[in-house]
């Protein structure tokens, strides 16, 4: 049966929970944009919105778990719209803002919030929930692929508002996009209507969040991909956050900077329509664990010779393929581990382990700098934790491929 035939009568959940991941991660990855002239402009320092930026992402990956557990209890519908809101709310109070603390509280706690409520996690179990199981990967893939359209539509509006406007115009920008975060969530929130499939014997659908947190936990297979994932977190935003600072240490011109994210965000989209497709045929486990060996050999290709500009922009396009592909096959195999009704929480857990990784690759990959003068222990350390992950990955899902826990009484 064709594909869009399958996903008729689902189609516009699937397409409202692509919009809202659009949105929620287009306007996040957009944000840096801004901050030259914002810090300039208000009085704070580059440290200091880069420390909103960090207490996102810790926001984000520790609330994450608990929106997840809310869905169950209150529906999708309500958390999404919640986040849309709390993403308005967080624009606005940086677009009128004066002074750290409503950078802090807008793009920190609110738009952390926020993205607990409406980004990967949630939307990919809507979308995971939406469809039949023989084409969920794929699926998956296709939201995640939408969701890496995000930044290649916001960026450039937000970069001709800012240099023909100013930066409050190019953020009050970002505030009207955002609005449309709200039909995107109630068109998504269509998904309560579908009813789980009924529960096998070995599922965890009944549990409390308690009990199903706990036999997360106590899946070996689980435990590996959660750890293995901190590792993805960690060597990913070491690079968003400091190729700008390593190309300009090898004196190449800023511009390449932004060509080489542009070429991973284009790429992305190639990459997360391909493991959504892989993880449809394929062990999704051992093919995590196949990007993670194959993004480290190629982080040790690049930091290992010179620098250019051909070799930078191949970096970027190989990254980029190897980089959203996760989103679909984490999912998929946590929708295949422990069922539906609890999987935004679960993937939840997992991503918060992933956070965590984000920042101690932001933040460690600095101090090393600060106390070496070079970025070389760094990368070497992010290519041999990505080797041991990725081989412990692979190892263990060939071994002992995963399979439903039993469920345990609390």
């Amino acid at each position: 049966m064709p594909l869009l035939q399958v996903l008729r009568p689902t189609l516009p959940i699937l397409i409202g929970a692509s919009i809202m991941l659009t949105l929620s991660m287009g306007l996040r990855q957009s944000l840096g944009i801004f901050m030259q002239p914002l810090t300039h402009d208000i009085g704070i320092s580059i440290s200091h919105f880069t420390l909103a930026l960090a207490v996102q992402n810790l926001a984000w990956g520790f609330l994450q778990p608990v929106a997840g557990a809310m869905t169950v209890r209150y529906g999708f519908r309500p958390i999404m719209v919640v986040g849309a809101l709390a993403y308005i709310a967080g624009l606005v109070l940086m677009t009128t803002a004066h002074g750290l603390v409503a950078i802090m509280i807008g793009a920190g706690v609110l738009i952390g919030l926020s993205l607990a409520c409406t980004a990967n996690a949630i939307a990919m179990s809507v979308s995971a929930r939406a469809v039949p199981e023989t084409v969920r990967s794929t699926v998956l893939g296709m939201v995640s692929a939408a969701g890496s359209l995000g930044a290649l539509l916001s960026a450039p509006i937000g970069q001709m508002l800012n240099e023909g406007f100013g930066w409050r115009v190019g953020l009050a920008g970002f505030v009207i996009l955002s609005i449309f975060m709200i039909p995107a969530a109630l068109y998504a929130g269509r998904v309560d209507k579908i009813p789980l499939p009924k529960p096998a014997a070995d599922d965890i659908g009944n549990a409390t969040a308690a009990t199903a947190a706990k036999t997360a936990f106590g899946n070996a297979a689980f435990v590996v991909m959660t750890c293995a994932y901190m590792v993805c977190g960690m060597q990913l935003v070491f690079l968003t956050t400091h190729l700008p600072s390593y190309l300009a240490i090898c004196g190449l011109d800023p511009m390449l900077s932004a060509q080489t994210l542009g070429m991973i965000g284009g790429f992305n989209v190639l990459g997360s329509l391909f493991f959504g497709w892989a993880g449809q045929r394929w062990n999704k486990l051992a093919l995590l664990g196949a990007i993670y060996i194959l993004r480290s050999l190629a982080l040790a290709w690049y930091f290992m010779l010179p620098a250019t500009p051909g070799s930078t922009l191949l970096f970027g396009a190989i990254m980029g393929f190897l980089w959203m592909g996760v989103g679909p096959l984490v999912a998929g195999a946590v929708a295949e581990m422990f069922g539906l009704r609890w999987q935004a929480m679960i993937q939840g857990l997992a991503f918060m382990s992933h956070q965590v990784g984000s920042f101690l690759g932001a933040y460690g990959g600095g101090l090393i700098y600060d106390s070496l003068g070079s970025y070389t222990m760094a990368w070497r350390i992010g290519v041999a934790l990505g080797l041991a992950g990725g081989i412990i990955q692979v190892a263990f899902a060939l071994i002992r491929p995963a399979q439903p826990p039993l469920l345990k009484t609390a």
